[in-house]
């Protein structure tokens, strides 16, 4: 969407459209602390633009239009928008209120092909909605999410999978998933500038420079990205998630807060009698690129200690990011009935650990989530080193 939380309340309120309207922390005539959540397009003619300290934008814009974020507006329209995307395909991930992957590979007897899609999906939001959203369509979740970058305002931008290449070498590396304000000093300090420039490096080269994130960079530059669009908040999944009131980078906060997340997931699991193969992470950082990471475990599971594990590696592959963490996720899909024929039959777990799971559960369903948490797992925190 564009401008979303700008947006909203230029449709709301007709006596906004065409003015600067900057959505955040109340700037107190260049005095407050906080930052923009969102800037409209004629706000950021200025320099306004979204996680900037609200007395800088106060100082770029003294005339615009500062409102307080209406969150439960803001939800209610983005749950409309995200309904009008299931009328397309079930496959959609959601980023945030404002964006969301959709897988339409298979929908083409319904629909047409992925831009037919992509064209109707923007008319009804804009027929329902009369707001824009701007579309990127690609091969791969990478490719489609720079692309709807690139036209921003109501913008539309297809890339065929033989063009992937050609479209990504002029951009700048800063487009590219993984590339933070400090790896980019890092490489414009050897020039490269591009993401052409970029594909040129060894990925051994880019290893020793960004550590395990430097596979994934190389692979980036090169357009590739195989991570399936995985309906995270879906009925057939569980998932609790946090976001920071700071930008963190603290290494054992993070991992702390992702094993409070699996015993929350776990717990909700052991309620309701579930269990999961698939485990997720999702990582959102301050510049606001969203991943999702999923692992598949051999057996279904409901307990803490899989899931944590299981997610603490996936969060390891991003401990090179240099980039601080606005938002941790966690989730189990997969989803099957939790019944004695099939505990017995993965022997999932031995006795000791699903008494302590039943004893843990009894004391905070009587007691509150609260009442008792675990303090760690052996060897979960940081190594010293």
């Amino acid at each position: 969407m564009d401008a979303f939380f700008a947006s909203v309340e230029q449709r709301d309120h007709p006596e906004y459209s065409g003015k600067s309207v900057i959505v955040g922390a109340d700037p107190k005539n260049g005095k407050g602390r906080g930052v923009v959540c969102a800037a409209s397009y004629e706000a950021r003619k200025y320099g306004v633009h979204s996680a900037q300290p609200i007395s800088q934008a106060y100082r770029l814009c003294p005339g615009g239009i500062f409102l307080p974020p209406h969150g439960k507006r803001y939800a209610e329209v983005s749950k409309n928008i995200m309904r009008i995307f299931r009328k397309y395909t079930p496959f959609v991930e959601p980023v945030s209120l404002d964006e969301a992957f959709l897988d339409v590979s298979g929908t083409d007897r319904l629909f047409g092909n992925a831009e037919m899609t992509g064209r109707k999906i923007k008319e009804e939001i804009f027929q329902q909605e009369q707001l824009t959203a701007s579309v990127g369509i690609g091969p791969n979740k990478l490719i489609a999410k720079i692309a709807s970058d690139l036209e921003k305002p109501n913008g539309f931008v297809l890339v065929k999978p033989d063009d992937v290449r050609s479209f990504l070498e002029p951009l700048a590396i800063s487009r590219l998933w993984g590339v933070g304000r400090k790896a980019e000093e890092k490489l414009v300090a050897i020039g490269i500038r591009t993401i052409g420039d970029l594909s040129g490096m060894s990925e051994s080269a880019l290893i020793e420079m960004f550590g395990k994130m430097g596979t994934m960079i190389f692979k980036y530059a090169r357009g590739i990205d195989n991570d399936p669009v995985i309906s995270f908040r879906d009925a057939k999944s569980v998932s609790n998630e946090i976001t920071f009131d700071h930008d963190t980078s603290d290494q054992e906060l993070l991992q702390k807060t992702l094993l409070k997340l699996s015993e929350k997931v776990a717990f909700r699991l052991r309620k309701n009698r579930l269990q999961g193969k698939t485990v997720v992470l999702k990582i959102r950082f301050s510049d606001f690129t969203t991943h999702l990471k999923h692992n598949t475990l051999k057996n279904p599971t409901c307990y803490d200690h899989d899931i944590y594990q299981k997610v603490l590696s996936l969060f390891k592959c991003f401990n090179q990011m240099n980039q601080s963490v606005r938002l941790l996720g966690v989730g189990v899909t997969k989803l099957i009935t939790k019944d004695k024929e099939q505990i017995d039959l993965f022997q999932m777990e031995n006795q000791k650990v699903k008494k302590m799971s039943e004893a843990v559960d009894m004391i905070r369903l009587k007691f509150g989530e609260k009442a008792i948490q675990k303090g760690g797992y052996k060897n979960s925190m940081p190594d010293p080193r």
